[in-house]
């Protein structure tokens, strides 16, 4: 596992794993609710961007999918895979060629919508979905994991637990993936003794609480680095 990392390195690692989770996740959430708007309720869109906490205004099942890929809030997904591919360029040599290839194309899936003004449907989606699956399958396939592949996943596992608890998730399962957010935090730096606590309850203060003192841990973790 030995690899000297600049912490610019390491915090674009962390925040790489962060944005594509969160980009997968949202993907999910918006054709979820695209499919609510259409057959079940047209406020579907409305109710599931208040989780992101944002005040999201459509008329109709295609104008939502405008408004939530190219809106002007911070659900925005093009703003997040363009993130993504900033995270990507700067720590390029940590990343093999084909994830690499893949997070740009990612990007470029929107970017590609923006420029055209075409519109969005559920190909661009799954396409975009597919493109994240095969990401996360280059990176799990390395052999020995090195500094910058736990950076990585940590800001993967940081944003699911995020997620989970914004969503209302089992406590359970996600007391598990803290477990192994520990884990790496044990792995990466034993001498610092960094930890997050178990939850016992969901909620907004319990989730803006978990991700300060993870965020802290990680800065941390990344200084010593």
């Amino acid at each position: 596992m030995e690899q000297l990392l600049t912490a610019n390195v390491a915090t674009n690692m962390y925040w790489l794993g962060r944005y594509l989770e969160r980009i997968e996740t949202t993907l999910y959430k918006i054709e979820e609710a695209f499919d609510n708007i259409i057959d079940v309720d047209k406020n579907a869109g409305v109710i599931l961007y208040e989780k992101f906490g944002v005040e999201l205004e459509y008329t109709d099942s295609v104008d939502f999918l405008k408004n939530a890929i190219f809106g002007d809030h911070q659900a925005n997904i093009a703003a997040m895979t363009a993130n993504a591919r900033e995270s990507a360029i700067i720590s390029r040599i940590y990343i093999n060629a084909s994830a690499f290839g893949e997070i740009i194309e990612l990007d470029a899936i929107f970017k590609k919508i923006s420029i055209n003004e075409t519109p969005i449907n559920y190909n661009d989606l799954d396409h975009a979905l597919s493109l994240i699956k095969e990401i996360w399958g280059e990176k799990t396939t390395r052999g020995k994991q090195r500094s910058s592949d736990y950076f990585f996943t940590l800001g993967k596992l940081v944003e699911e637990v995020d997620n989970r608890v914004r969503f209302n998730g089992n406590l359970e399962m996600t007391n598990l993936i803290i477990e192994e957010i520990n884990g790496i935090f044990k792995l990466l730096s034993p001498e610092l003794d960094l930890s997050v606590d178990f939850l016992k309850e969901n909620g907004l203060k319990v989730r803006l609480d978990l991700i300060t003192r993870v965020q802290k841990s990680v800065e941390e973790l990344i200084i010593e680095d």
